[in-house]
């Protein structure tokens, strides 16, 4: 059943297996939130032999994908299919998509329609993800092949690539005029169009790897940034498109990064909330969350500390420096998965008491695990073609917790990046009568529920299911492979029975290091 947008006023009262939660695996669950996936034992090899396959007009060989982040290696086939970069010149400079195909199981002939993956980002490659992808996909895989093609700009498609000593330079800056710089030097070292990379260029590519398939339809299944290439791809090609998997919803008409800051707010505040309407979490935390994290970071940005520290990756002594931009912007990552969030309010209150080597190690752990998930260059193309030139600041920004900065330096690149073109009626909302089901989680900080419902509004054979107490990204929770397997099955989201996801729930914040201590 779909799920009611307002908290549970006992949010925090879960089973004991959740209060035993031990620190040690909630860090190693915060890697998933740059979507890498925990380790397992590779998946069986989909050939006994090392035969080329030919698939309509695709010749794939056995490959191994394992993120960019490491974790789940999966086996799988792999191909090219060459494209002009610049469609208008179809003789010009050319570039090959990256795709990878998991073949479906052995019961029997497969279902004609495969599964196309989107990534999210922008910036993201498919084919990094194929252990989450294998996993929260697995009803699918039992009678459907699952393709994930590398965006172009991204992973193994072309991937946009700026100049290494201006990486070296700027690649860990978060100053506007350092990424102004950053982008006008990588444009003019970059040996691709950067013009030629947004998403109806992607959504082109995935047309000509349909047709190179020899597929009538396909299934999409997209993800955050993901979704946004899959409501473009369905209006352009409708009769293509059989059904629509959409999770962490992002409208046509959202302005991407323009609303980071009152998202994120609005995640914080109903955290707070949850936390203050239960007796055990308001004793042990009398501040809120949301009032915490905005004084330290108040107080850190007029005073920056230095701070010791052990690496929770290596157990190495470091120092480096706490900022109020590294709490907001911990706060702001954690918030995407709901087991690294129940961390932060015992790290933020700890760091208030002048404790801050938790929160410090927290930080550290947070930057290094989400390097190299993300094609910036590839992200500006997108970005600085269809979000940018309609980007309005917002007055209210200023009173958040991130501020009006996040979103003036998601742009700042923008003043000297190439710019494409953004075509008439790209920012229109989806109206198809193709079945859809659009999931979203009650906390999320960057695609709230409230997205999703907008977005199902104009989709008559639609259903939007919300997550109560999760985050971003939510295809691989609980039930839902289970449901989203059973909807590309009979292309119908509303006689689904959701009723599994009653099960689903917030997890509790830690009260010590020691995990959840009613």
């Amino acid at each position: 059943m779909d799920r009611s947008p307002l908290p549970d006023a006992t949010p925090w009262r879960r089973g004991p297996a959740a209060r035993r939660a031990s620190a040690a695996t909630l860090l190693a669950l915060a890697l998933a939130l740059a979507g890498c996936d925990a380790p397992r034992t590779p998946s069986p090899a989909p050939e006994g032999d090392s035969a080329v396959r030919r698939l309509g007009g695709i010749d794939f060989e056995p490959c191994a994908l394992t993120g960019a982040l490491g974790g789940k290696t999966v086996d799988a086939r792999c191909g090219r299919l060459e494209v002009a970069e610049n469609p208008a010149v179809p003789n010009g400079r050319t570039i090959d998509l990256h795709v990878a195909w998991l073949p479906a199981g052995d019961r029997g002939e497969p279902a004609a329609d495969p599964v196309f993956f989107l990534a999210g980002g922008p910036g993201q490659a498919a084919s990094d993800h194929a252990g989450t992808v294998s996993t929260a996909l697995r009803e699918v895989l039992k009678q459907r092949h699952v393709f994930l093609v590398d965006q172009r700009g991204t992973g193994k498609s072309a991937a946009l690539a700026c100049p290494e000593a201006v990486e070296a330079r700027f690649k860990a800056s978060t100053d506007p005029n350092d990424i102004v710089e950053y982008a006008r030097l990588c444009a003019e070292g970059l040996k691709a169009d950067a013009r030629f990379y947004t998403t109806s260029h992607a959504v082109a590519d995935l047309e000509a790897v349909r047709r190179a398939l020899g597929v009538q339809q396909v299934n999409l299944v997209g993800v955050s940034y993901g979704t946004r290439v899959a409501q473009q791809y369905a209006a352009a090609h409708p009769a293509a498109t059989r059904t629509l998997v959409l999770d962490g919803v992002v409208p046509n008409d959202l302005v991407a990064g323009g609303e980071f800051a009152r998202m994120f707010e609005r995640s914080l505040t109903m955290r707070s909330k949850a936390c203050s309407a239960d007796p055990a979490c308001a004793k042990r935390y009398p501040m809120d969350l949301r009032s915490q994290v905005a004084a330290l970071r108040q107080k850190l940005d007029a005073a920056p500390v230095e701070v010791e520290y052990r690496d929770p990756a290596t157990n190495a002594a470091k120092r480096d420096t706490l900022t109020g931009d590294t709490v907001s912007g911990l706060a702001f990552l954690f918030s995407y998965m709901p087991q690294a969030a129940s961390l932060l309010p015992v790290v933020v209150d700890e760091a208030s008491q002048g404790r801050y080597g938790p929160l410090m190690a927290l930080a550290s752990l947070g930057g290094s695990s989400t390097q190299g998930s993300m094609n910036r260059p590839m992200q500006w193309s997108v970005i600085c073609a269809e979000d940018a030139p309609r980007y309005v600041a917002d007055p209210a920004d200023a009173q958040t917790v991130l501020g009006a900065d996040m979103s003036r330096l998601f742009f700042s690149a923008c003043t000297h990046w190439p710019r494409g073109a953004r075509p008439a009626g790209f920012e229109k909302p989806l109206a198809t009568k193709v079945p859809a089901l659009l999931m979203s989680g009650e906390l999320d900080p960057v695609t709230p529920p409230e997205y999703g419902a907008r977005v199902a509004k104009a989709l008559p054979n639609a259903r939007h299911l919300e997550l109560a107490g999760q985050g971003h990204n939510v295809f691989a929770t609980g039930c839902m492979p289970k449901l989203v397997g059973q909807f590309i099955e009979r292309a119908d989201a509303k006689s689904l029975d959701a009723k599994c996801l009653d099960s689903i729930g917030p997890v509790p914040p830690f009260t010590s290091f020691n995990g959840w201590e009613p």
